[in-house]
């Protein structure tokens, strides 16, 4: 079962059941088939299940980040930030290279909760403003890669 990214941003990630539920219905003759549990950004678990639904996306090849793919992703979130009402269909569209952007973006996710903390960090260093919590810029990525894909 893969995981699902919701339109709102929620992810549905299967759980497999416990060695105890696995045994209890062996021994009945059963055989239990994975639960699932919704995320939402910034609840613990997020990030990972998010770079591996990206990973899923990708058919499991790694994101490889440029310095121009990663200072138009900085652009991006921070644009994304200050204007939540903002169209992301638009912002990805004036982007010069969407996949080389895309690539930083999952870069960020697949290097866990430090890289988008040190992300986030970044971006307010090239963009100006505030250090954005990390489940917002998480949330932003997440946004904007399936516009990309889509």
């Amino acid at each position: 079962m893969d995981i699902t990214r919701n339109a709102d941003g929620t992810l549905t990630v299967p759980v497999d059941p416990d060695r105890h539920e696995l045994e209890d219905a062996a021994a009945g003759g059963e055989e239990l088939a994975p639960t699932t549990v919704t995320l939402h950004p910034g609840e613990g678990g997020y990030d990972a299940a998010l770079a591996e639904w990206d990973l899923q996306q990708h058919d499991g090849h790694a994101a490889v980040s440029t310095a121009s793919g990663r200072e138009a992703a900085m652009a991006v979130i921070h644009h994304v930030a200050e204007d939540p009402d903002l169209d992301i269909a638009d912002v990805v569209e004036e982007l010069a290279d969407p996949d080389g952007s895309a690539e930083a973006l999952r870069h960020v996710l697949v290097g866990g909760v430090h890289s988008v903390e040190d992300f986030a960090t970044e971006v307010a260093d090239h963009e100006g403003g505030e250090v954005l919590p990390p489940h917002q810029v998480t949330k932003i990525i997440g946004e904007v890669l399936a516009e990309i894909d889509s």
